[in-house]
């Protein structure tokens, strides 16, 4: 009678599987480029229980295609810098030190919106369908993403993606109000200089006077135009829409 090894065969991964965990990969590497952390941070895949039990997570909702829990775990890493900022008497909120970092993992997935950051236990939002990423300092993991993509309706019924066009996926998101800025120009300054900044300080943009202004949605340029007066409010009289592979859609 031939007998069977009891070894566990592991189970294959799928095409989907391996698609989000580099999508992960790279939404966490684009995080850690603007998470504030005194040593810059560098992305390697984990799995879930690899993050500290205990631990509190900042969580986002991403609307979109796909939508998905955008996770960041970096309390412990801008610490100093949060410390810094409050006996410097400009108090910043643990999700406003984050935003732009969980801003950028955003635009990795694609158009949609990013929901207000909220704080929550990490064993409420991260489970064994979550893809993790540990964000280590000198091979030391410090900090932690993780992005658990909501399943929808066509991907778990093959017959109902069959018949819905990704046209008509999109219906469902024509209501959905998306934040439309407008940008002038940007530069770049260490904390120090944030935190001296005082009334009548000039700050020197990066394009010279009279360049149109950048017209942006959820972080992505969409369009470019000049500024103008309309009933005493500011507007943007849209001049160009700018191209798919110019706005690094």
């Amino acid at each position: 009678m031939n007998s069977m090894n009891s070894a566990t065969i592991p189970t294959a991964r799928t095409a989907a599987d391996i698609d989000a965990a580099e999508t992960a990969l790279a939404a966490a590497a684009a995080a850690a480029a603007l998470v504030p952390a005194t040593v810059p941070l560098v992305a390697v895949p984990a799995h879930h229980d690899d993050i500290p039990a205990g631990s509190t997570a900042l969580v986002a909702s991403f609307v979109g295609s796909p939508s998905a829990e955008i996770v960041l775990v970096a309390d412990g890493v801008i610490a100093d810098a949060l410390e810094a900022s409050a006996a410097a008497g400009n108090t910043i909120e643990l999700s406003d030190a984050l935003r732009p970092a969980m801003e950028a993992a955003a635009a990795v997935l694609g158009a949609g919106v990013l929901e207000a950051a909220r704080l929550e236990p990490v064993e409420q939002v991260v489970a064994p369908d979550t893809h993790v990423v540990a964000l280590e300092q000198g091979g030391d993991a410090t900090a932690w993403f993780a992005l658990r993509v909501r399943e929808t309706k066509a991907a778990a019924s093959p017959a109902a993606s069959s018949v819905h066009t990704p046209r008509a996926n999109m219906r469902m998101l024509y209501d959905v109000e998306m934040t439309l800025t407008a940008e002038i120009g940007r530069t770049r300054l260490p904390v120090r200089q944030l935190l001296d900044l005082t009334p009548g300080a000039v700050l020197e943009l990066d394009r010279t006077a009279g360049s149109p202004a950048d017209v942006m949605v959820n972080g992505r340029l969409i369009a470019r135009g000049e500024v103008v007066v309309v009933d005493e409010a500011y507007g943007i009289k849209v001049t160009e829409i700018v191209s798919g592979t110019e706005s690094g859609a």
